[in-house]
This record gives structure tokens, C-alpha cells and sequence, in this order.
């Protein structure tokens, strides 16, 4: 008799445990409505931003008439798909850019944001896939945010949806939003997108652990030598030795505590995230690395939970503009409602169709029960989804420190959508050698001329080693042609260069020659410790197109 009292005391201890670790585990997911508008806004800003860059060089990383043709890039990557190889001309590519931009702007102010969402991330894989060589850590940070952002609701604030939300008619159903805690929601796929951040820089930070130079506290004193790695401020904090001695230490520090970032809530998590997205500033304004700092910054906006954002709308509102702020937004929001009330008009002609038989309405019937059934379908779609990829992309992380190995079907699945999880950036050893191209170019009068810069053929160190790139992106091509593994790719580059100098100059080239040079030098004394150059590929223009030796 007196167990049973014992029996409903101990249920009721684990059912009030249970309760406060998912009340725990909840406020450490949820995610701020309006943080995942501005989360939006900024994804929708980078793509923008990543194609106007990749822009610049559509014809040379693209095209048929680029360093990679269909023909070089079905013989190298058959296993690989991708949309836009199924156009070489630079006029198809670029349509294909711009209506990758419409989607992007689409998911810049919210219009059907789910849908824009899906499109934008397989127009995204389609132009990785295009070109591999190109390819950067920023470049799959921003697949996988893009990935999480298609189960999460994106468009739930600041967005044309939440326009058409607010203006649908009473009647209307609405499931409201899955997992919402007031202004946040809490979700799988919403722990997936924060588990991202730490899967990146634990990953990251086991690769440095193996690194000598890391461990010693010198690893960013040895990287600010190499002057292809440089630029603005970074040209000049390569003199503080003691100063990158310190932010050595502190980035490791951040890179081991950056669990913290889950198990903190509130203010002490939007400190510790506002640490990182220092560090990554730092990086913008001192290493041309394209815009992997901005994708990492925009990937933070989710870590800042209700009280920040309950914090900067007080703010606004004591700094004194939250008045014409909230003119500009009603303005904006009637001109939004003007602009989709023009095609409101079409469904009111209904009203003079005839009245539906027993038998239509009993149709709707089948169908609203058929809606109920997507309904739960949906549910069950952005819960089971996301937590068997987010399963996958743990397995992937943890095989990329050698801890465990993914399983073959889960290997080939990860393989098909992009979403290897190595973060290997600057580890474990880090990049500290200058390295700079030169393409020495015999032209028909025997003279020689750098075709790649359209300059006299130099072979000593420049002033500016970052100068000598084009972009970022040419850098990383260039750095990936020079491995051992991807030899064509020196052929399919001196082809471009031999095509691209007699399209453009009256006096044709005949062969070239491309070369790696490199320097090393100690970061305390300036003395050079290393240097030398390496000849790549010597290549016959009027030869055939693979001419490895």
C-alpha cells in the first residue's frame, strides 16, 4: 500500500525532470523570428553579392571558352551534375546568373520564401558543381546554411509573406508556425543550423590541435608572411609579432569554447557570438579571402536570441527615428499590398460560376481531408528530414578527425548534396610561403610577354603578391591547378590563356609556359629561408588540348 505513493513520487520527479531539461534543451534552440528575417535578408544579400563577384569572370570559369569546358568537365567530373554544364555560351550562363539573382532577391524580401529557398540552394550546387576548382570553405558554409534555411521559416517576419500572412481573410486556416515559443521558434532543423557553426569550428579546431605551428602560439605570425594571403590592414600587422602571438592564442581559445555557444542563452551568448564575428571581421579587412568572412558573420544572426533583439527594438526606439521607421515600414507594406493586389482580382470572378452539385462539395471534402493528411505530412517532412541529415553531417565531422566513419549509403548521400565536413582552413598546417604565377608567352615575332597579366615577363618577387591575383577566386583556381593531382587542369588552363591572348591581340602566341614561384621568409628577421619556382606545364598552342608530359 505505501508504494504506491513512492511509485507516484518518483513519476512525478522524472516527468518534472523531463520537463525542465526540454524547457533547457528549447531555450538553448530557439531561434528568434526576427533573427531568422535578418538571417534571410543576409543569405538573400550573398548570393546577390556572390554572383555579382563570380561575374567577373564568367567567361574564363564557366564557358566553353573558359579554363574548364563541358568537354574537360564531363571527362573529369562525370560523376558530377550540374545545370548550367548543360550551356557553354556566355550569353546562357549568363541568364542562368540572373535568374539565380531573382530567386536570390526573391529570398531577399521574403516572396514565397520556402519555395526561393529550394531553388536558390540547387542553382547553388549547380554552380559548385560547374567548377570545383574554385571552390573555398565559404562556399560550403554557405550550401549548408542555405540547406537548414529551407526548413526553417525564414519569411515568418520583415518579409512580402508575412504581408499576405497579415491580410488573408479570417477564415482561413492557418497551422501557425511548427514548434513557435511567442517570438522564437524551436525546432530540428533550428538546433541543425546552430550545430552547423560548432561542426565547423570543432572540426576546425582538431585539424589545428595536429598543427605544430598552431599549438606554438605562431600560426598567424607565419600566415601574415605570405603576402598572397594579405592585404589592407594585413600588410602592415605583420610587424607585431606579439600581437599575432596573442590572436593565435585567443582564436584557439574561441575555436575549443565554441560549444559554449549552445549551452549559453540570452546576453552571454550574444557576447560570445559577437567574439567570433570580431575575429571574422578581422579577417575581411586582412586576408582577400573572398567572402567567406560575410558568409560566417551572416551564419552568427541566428545565435542572437529574443533579449538582444528586444534590447536594439528599445533601442531604435529611444534613439528617436522609430517613428520614421515605422512610416517607411507602412509605406513599404501598402506598396507590397498594392503590388500583389493586382492579380486579387482574377479569383473574384468566381462569384459568377455556377454553385457547386453534392457531388463537388463532397470532392472537397476528399480534398480537405487530403490537406489535413499533407498537413502532417509536412510536419513529419521538416522534422524527419533534417534530423537524419543533421545525424549525417555529425558522422561526416567526426570522420574528418578519423573518429568514426560514415556509412556508405549515408557517404553517397552527403556526396550527392555537397555536404563534406572536413574545415580544413589553415590546418593543420598553415599557409606562410609567398606564392605568386608567372606565364611566360612566345608570340609570333619571338618576342616574350606575360600573357596572364599582359605584362613584361618578371620573375622576382612583386612589392604587392596579392596584386598579381585577378580575385580570390582566380587565387584558389591557380592554387588548386598547381596540385600534383589535377595535372589536365594546366593543359585546360594554357589552352584559355593561348585563346584568350589571340582573341584579344594582333600578334598571336605560340607556346607558353606556366610557372609557380614561391618565397618563404622568417617572420622575425625578414631573411628569406626558402625560394625558388616551379615549372608547370610547357604548352604548344596550336598542339594538342592535353599535353601532359
Amino acid at each position: 500500500m505505501d508504494q504506491k505513493p513512492s511509485d507516484g513520487s518518483t513519476r512525478s520527479r522524472l516527468s518534472s525532470a523531463i520537463d525542465r531539461f526540454s524547457a533547457a534543451l528549447a531555450a538553448r534552440v530557439a531561434i528568434d523570428l526576427r533573427a531568422l528575417a535578418a538571417f534571410r535578408i543576409g543569405l538573400g544579400a550573398l548570393l546577390i553579392a556572390d554572383l555579382a563577384l563570380r561575374s567577373r569572370s564568367l567567361t574564363a570559369f564557366y564557358t566553353d571558352d573558359g579554363v574548364l569546358p563541358r568537354s574537360a568537365f564531363l571527362s573529369d567530373y562525370s560523376a558530377s551534375h550540374s545545370l548550367h554544364a548543360f550551356v557553354g555560351e556566355p550569353w546562357a550562363v549568363a541568364l542562368l546568373f540572373v535568374v539565380a539573382g531573382a530567386f536570390a532577391l526573391a529570398l531577399l524580401v521574403g516572396y514565397r520564401t520556402r519555395l526561393v529557398t529550394a531553388v536558390s540552394w540547387v542553382l547553388l550546387l549547380s554552380l559548385h558543381a560547374r567548377n570545383p576548382m574554385l571552390l573555398n570553405s565559404g562556399d560550403s558554409l554557405l550550401r549548408m546554411l542555405l540547406f537548414w534555411s529551407f526548413f526553417l521559416p525564414l519569411g515568418a517576419r520583415w518579409s512580402v509573406d508575412a504581408v499576405r500572412r497579415a491580410d488573408a481573410p479570417e477564415d482561413d486556416t492557418d497551422p501557425g508556425i511548427a514548434g513557435s515559443i511567442g517570438p522564437a521558434v524551436a525546432t530540428v532543423a533550428g538546433l541543425a543550423l546552430l550545430l552547423q557553426m560548432l561542426v565547423m569550428y570543432l572540426t576546425n579546431a582538431v585539424h589545428k590541435y595536429e598543427g605544430d605551428l598552431w599549438m606554438s602560439g605562431e600560426a598567424v605570425v607565419y600566415v601574415m608572411q605570405a603576402d598572397h594571403f594579405t592585404y589592407l590592414l594585413g600588410n602592415h600587422i605583420a610587424e607585431f609579432p606579439g600581437l599575432l602571438r596573442a590572436l593565435t592564442v585567443l582564436w584557439l581559445v574561441l575555436l575549443f569554447a565554441s560549444p559554449l555557444l549552445l549551452l549559453l542563452t540570452g546576453i552571454p551568448r550574444a557576447a560570445v557570438a559577437s567574439l567570433f564575428v570580431g575575429m571574422h571581421l578581422g579577417m575581411l579587412v586582412t586576408m582577400p579571402i573572398g567572402l567567406f568572412p560575410v558568409v560566417v558573420v551572416v551564419g552568427f544572426i541566428p545565435f542572437f536570441q529574443t533579449p538582444v533583439w528586444d534590447a536594439a527594438e528599445r533601442a531604435v526606439a529611444r534613439l528617436g527615428p522609430s517613428t520614421r521607421i515605422a512610416r517607411w515600414r507602412a509605406g513599404l507594406e501598402s506598396r507590397t499590398r498594392a503590388l500583389l493586389s493586382l492579380g486579387a482580382s482574377l479569383p473574384s470572378l468566381g462569384a459568377s460560376l455556377p454553385r457547386p452539385t453534392a457531388s463537388e462539395r463532397l470532392a472537397g471534402l476528399r480534398d480537405a481531408d487530403l490537406s489535413a493528411g499533407l498537413a502532417r505530412g509536412r510536419v513529419l517532412f521538416s522534422t524527419v528530414l533534417p534530423y537524419v541529415f543533421l545525424v549525417l553531417v555529425v558522422l561526416s565531422s567526426a570522420q574528418a578527425v578519423d573518429y568514426t566513419e560514415v556509412p556508405e549509403p549515408g557517404e553517397d548521400v552527403l556526396d550527392a548534396v555537397e555536404m563534406d565536413q572536413s574545415w580544413r582552413m589553415f590546418a593543420p598546417d598553415p599557409t606562410h610561403t609567398t606564392r605568386w604565377f608567372v606565364v611566360s608567352g612566345t608570340l609570333e615575332n619571338g618576342t616574350e610577354r606575360d600573357v596572364f597579366r599582359d605584362a613584361a615577363v618578371r620573375f622576382e618577387r612583386p612589392p604587392r603578391a596579392e596584386t598579381t591575383y585577378p580575385s580570390a577566386r582566380w587565387r584558389k583556381y591557380l592554387t588548386n591547378v598547381y596540385s600534383t593531382d589535377n595535372e589536365n587542369h594546366r593543359s585546360y588552363l594554357a589552352n584559355y590563356l593561348c585563346a584568350e591572348w589571340n582573341r584579344t591581340h594582333e600578334t598571336g602566341v605560340e607556346n607558353v609556359t606556366v610557372y609557380q614561384l614561391y618565397e618563404r621568409t622568417d617572420p622575425y628577421n625578414g631573411t628569406v629561408e626558402a625560394e625558388g619556382q616551379f615549372e608547370m606545364i610547357e604548352y604548344d598552342c596550336s598542339g594538342e588540348f592535353v599535353q601532359n608530359e
